[in-house]
């Protein structure tokens, strides 16, 4: 299927096959608190006020008043889109759908009292409450890294400022110099995925800095999408990817910032620019709610509640749901359905069965673009994929042009879907 801002947009509506309205604001209705502004929580938080058509309160508490995609955020490490262009604003989710949009940070949930507090000390009632705060990183993950060191070592996995940092250290690389790349285990949230990010770096050091290496610590065996990556890096950078996987040390490493030295098994690399990708965990407001078992939050599948309380929520990134990577489409695939079992708790609108689906494009050089996805049920136990496809080594460079243009699409609709 070709994805335009149309076709996405249309096939949501199908979804909920319900009509958009302006909400009004007015006291009495259920309330509904969503933390975290990004393809889940603001996609949740429209569709909640669209389709209720006025029918519930509907907050939205996201720190930033900008928000900068973490989708495609590899192509401007790559040279194909300026970070203006990943960012999107929240002001016709609260001027077009009555949305009360809060900038601030959620520092603490009382289950018992439905209540979430701000850093800027007020306190929100719920009815219900939707969690979709993204990832954080898992301490001591990658030993000599911690947060405190994302200066020296951006991690560019929260989309904005790192990104540009990460950007900037890669043109201020010496000629023949080395970038290298900690790649985190799995579960980890994609896009912006490591392999992409290392297409990405190579096309823009290609045209540089054409000498350059790329040196990637990787502790998983194996990847999605390898062969096409592999493919495409002797195709595009013969001689400048070299990925050391566990058998020869990848999942032992070590990083130490002011020295700017990667460590694997032992053997000391200098390095010019490190990218560590430290292992994930969700946001940390959900485990602030009590709801993590682990570093992840588990749900039920058919409307994305926490198996911890029911009035929660937890969507994306933060989710232990089953079989659906962290992507930004994952996430919006479950907001548009924990915003219709929601809606329908509340006010007794008709509830449809649980649908998802998935895509995930990856630029790998000009017009060289690849894309795996699937479509998914929810069971009782998990969200269980259904089928898949993925693109094949050996494509023509038609089609692979076309694979490029279908996710330019996509994302012009996302984005639109989001935020109004």
């Amino acid at each position: 299927m070709k994805f335009d801002r149309r076709t996405f947009i249309g096939s949501a509506a199908a979804t909920t096959g319900l009509l958009a309205a302006p909400m009004v604001r007015a006291q009495g209705k259920p309330r509904v608190v969503v933390i975290g502004g990004g393809a889940g929580g603001a996609t949740a938080a429209r569709y909640l006020a669209k389709d209720s058509q006025g029918a519930l309160d509907v907050t939205l508490v996201e720190p930033t008043r900008t928000y900068y995609t973490c989708f495609f955020s590899n192509l401007y490490l790559g040279g194909f889109r300026d970070m203006g262009s990943l960012g999107h604003s929240y002001g016709t989710l609260a001027s077009d759908y009555g949305i009360n949009v809060i900038h601030d940070w959620a520092v603490g949930v009382d289950r018992d009292a439905k209540t979430v507090t701000l850093a800027g000390g007020s306190s929100l009632p719920y009815d219900r409450l939707i969690l979709s705060p993204g990832i954080d990183f898992v301490d001591g993950a990658v030993e000599g890294w911690d947060v405190s060191a994302q200066n020296a070592m951006p991690h560019a996995y929260k989309g904005g400022s790192q990104t540009e940092l990460l950007k900037a250290q890669i043109m201020a690389m010496p000629q023949g110099g080395t970038f290298a790349m900690v790649a985190p285990p799995n579960p980890y949230r994609c896009p912006p995925g490591p392999y992409e990010r290392i297409s990405m770096v190579a096309h823009a050091l290609k045209e540089v800095n054409p000498t350059a290496k790329i040196l990637i610590a990787d502790p998983k065996e194996s990847f999605s999408k390898q062969g096409l990556f592999e493919e495409g890096w002797n195709r595009h950078y013969a001689g400048m990817v070299e990925r050391i996987g566990p058998d020869f040390g990848g999942a032992n490493v070590s990083v130490d910032p002011q020295a700017m030295t990667l460590t694997i098994d032992g053997d000391v690399n200098d390095v010019d620019v490190c990218n560590v990708i430290p292992a994930m965990k969700a946001g940390r407001i959900a485990e602030i709610a009590g709801i993590t078992d682990g570093n992840w939050a588990p749900v039920n599948a058919a409307d994305m509640s926490s198996k911890m309380d029911p009035n929660i929520h937890v969507l994306g990134d933060a989710a232990a749901q089953g079989d659906m990577p962290k992507s930004g489409f994952s996430a919006n695939s479950q907001a548009k359905v924990c915003a219709n079992a929601v809606r329908g708790a509340l006010t007794g609108s008709t509830v449809f069965p649980a649908r998802f689906a998935n895509t995930c494009w990856s630029l790998i050089d000009t017009n060289d673009g690849v894309k795996v996805g699937a479509t998914y049920e929810a069971t009782d136990e998990k969200i269980a994929k259904v089928d898949g496809f993925v693109s094949a080594t050996g494509e023509s460079d038609e089609l692979r042009a076309a694979t490029y243009q279908e996710s330019i699409g996509w994302y012009d609709g996302i984005v639109a879907d989001m935020f109004g």
